[in-house]
């Protein structure tokens, strides 16, 4: 079988740190479709054109339109159902509709009755985690808990504190390798269950595991958990939470149960399932490829800078590759429009003038060295009533120029040339307006002006009207594109007439010389 380029997408909302989460268990899926020989990457927020796209946090917004242009596979790690999580009807919607893959078979019916066409999966050693441990015994972290708290945690939480154990609470989210480095300082990692459904959370299990730590769970009667937790993990009923801590943890005897279950749980391997859910992705890619369309995509939203807000479902612009945008492209230089342009993460795309709706450009103009010019890209890019939106810092604002790169701060009037002074920029037929302009404060509210660190602005291309156009006219240095009349009908008969005066001229020219 020939695998296609894999692709894993971390869905991640601007600024929320809870989708490095999704890490875990992107890397574990990464490894195990390496092992089949595939390619795989990985990126926040950014598909791939020429790749299955698993998709992990679309829970937390997903445009379905973009399954027209991408094979995707959407990875559920989410319990659904009563007593479990309570995610938007988009969401079961999106995945009814798609290709999921699933970490709990209690999940797959409340999205689809096609319950057996969804590949399951599971979480088990992760041996790219292995490192040589610090023993049990000698950790400095007696019990490390991870994760959201909620009344019921809260109350398992105090429990096993008065029985004499100390619990490390984070007082911050931490994710990644700094999460992993506390994990391994920690005698024992607590799991205990945030929903009433009460199905065990091994996404973070079998990190903890992996990483040389036992891992303590609440067991209740609901309680399931893969094979490969079941004689690996501490198990341990509310009723018995008291009597567990205060008198098994901490003991050599817990130190030499840990380290064996640990062993044992290094024993299991899932790969068959990874296999499944690969070919069934190969598959899936296979019928998608048919319904895609092969045409090359015009976008009608640019967003110009694509770093820390990468706008998916977007086209995404900057002048620098280390942005990872889908296109290196200044329009701060002279452009010739159309474009076509060639990418990795949209396959072709075509730029046309008059076809975009949207420009969204957040905190870009303060940096860029020719304004002017990519103002007017930006006009002749915009639909006729298509918005461009902008964000910039304010001139009075103590954060106006603490950025080095710099070249300008901004105040009301900065948007005159672009709308009332159409004409200074050279623009003739069309202009901005000023549909809306509101000042923020360093926390991105609105505020009046003296307290303003932002400013955000909307404005809208408009026709010029005739008296626009008049005063364009008189102000520019030129007429304002008077036609040259070079097609007109009569023009060839007045190049000939021309051509019999010019002979005349010539021999009159000739005569003169003649007489001198």
């Amino acid at each position: 079988m020939h695998l296609p380029n894999v692709h894993l997408c971390i869905v991640q909302p601007l600024g929320y740190v809870h989708s490095l989460g999704f890490l875990d268990q992107a890397r574990f899926f990464r490894h195990q479709f390496r092992r089949m020989g595939a390619d795989v990457t990985l990126a926040k927020n950014r598909l791939r054109h020429d790749a299955v796209n698993f998709i992990f946090g679309a829970h937390l917004g997903f445009d379905a339109d973009l399954r027209s242009r991408y094979t995707c596979v959407f990875v559920n790690l989410e319990q659904l159902g009563l007593g479990g999580a309570a995610v938007s009807d988009a969401y079961l919607k999106l995945l009814g509709n798609a290709a999921v893959v699933d970490y709990d078979a209690a999940n797959v019916n409340m999205y689809t009755a096609h319950v057996d066409d969804v590949p399951l999966i599971s979480f088990a050693h992760a041996p790219y985690l292995e490192s040589d441990p610090m023993p049990i015994e000698a950790r400095p972290i007696d019990i490390l808990f991870i994760g959201s708290l909620n009344a019921r945690r809260e109350h398992l939480i105090q429990q096993i504190e008065a029985s004499g154990c100390n619990v490390t609470m984070l007082s911050s989210p931490v994710y990644g390798p700094e999460r992993d480095e506390l994990v391994k300082q920690a005698k024992a990692v607590l799991n205990c269950h945030f929903y009433e459904s009460a199905r065990f959370e091994q996404a973070r299990a079998f990190q903890c595991m992996s990483l040389g730590t036992p891992v303590i769970s609440e067991w209740t009667a609901s309680t399931q958990a893969p094979v490969q937790f079941e004689d690996t993990v501490f198990w341990v009923g509310a009723s018995d939470l008291c009597s567990f801590f205060s008198q098994r943890f901490g003991t050599a005897e817990f130190a030499v149960q840990a380290r064996r279950q640990l062993a044992a749980f290094q024993a299991h391997d899932v790969i068959e399932q990874y296999a499944d859910a690969l070919a069934f992705a190969c598959g899936y890619r296979k019928v998608q490829a048919q319904r895609m369309h092969a045409a090359p995509w015009r976008p009608t939203r640019l967003h110009i800078g694509s770093g820390k807000d990468y706008q998916l479902g977007w086209f995404n612009i900057d002048i620098l590759e280390t942005s990872q945008p889908d296109a290196v492209l200044d329009l701060a230089k002279p452009q010739v429009w159309p474009q076509r342009i060639a990418t990795g993460s949209l396959g072709m795309v075509e730029l046309h003038e008059s076809s975009v709706s949207t420009i969204y450009a957040n905190n870009v103009l303060e940096h860029v060295a020719d304004l002017p010019r990519l103002m007017t890209n930006c006009l002749l890019l915009l639909r006729e009533g298509g918005e461009m939106q902008i964000e910039v810092p304010h001139e009075r604002a103590t954060t106006a120029w603490q950025d080095p790169t710099h070249v300008r701060a901004m105040n009301r009037n900065s948007w005159i040339y672009y709308a009332d002074w159409f004409w200074y920029l050279g623009w003739f037929d069309w202009r901005f307006h000023i549909k809306q302009l509101v000042y923020l404060d360093a926390a991105l509210r609105e505020c009046d002006e003296g307290s303003a660190h932002f400013m955000r602005v909307t404005l809208c291309k408009a026709a010029t009207t005739l008296a626009e156009k008049m005063t364009a006219r008189t102000m520019q240095p030129g007429f304002g594109g008077v036609p040259d009349d070079l097609d007109h009908k009569d023009l060839a008969a007045a190049v000939q007439a021309s051509a019999s005066d010019r002979e005349r001229c010539d021999a009159s020219s000739a005569e003169l010389v003649g007489w001198e």
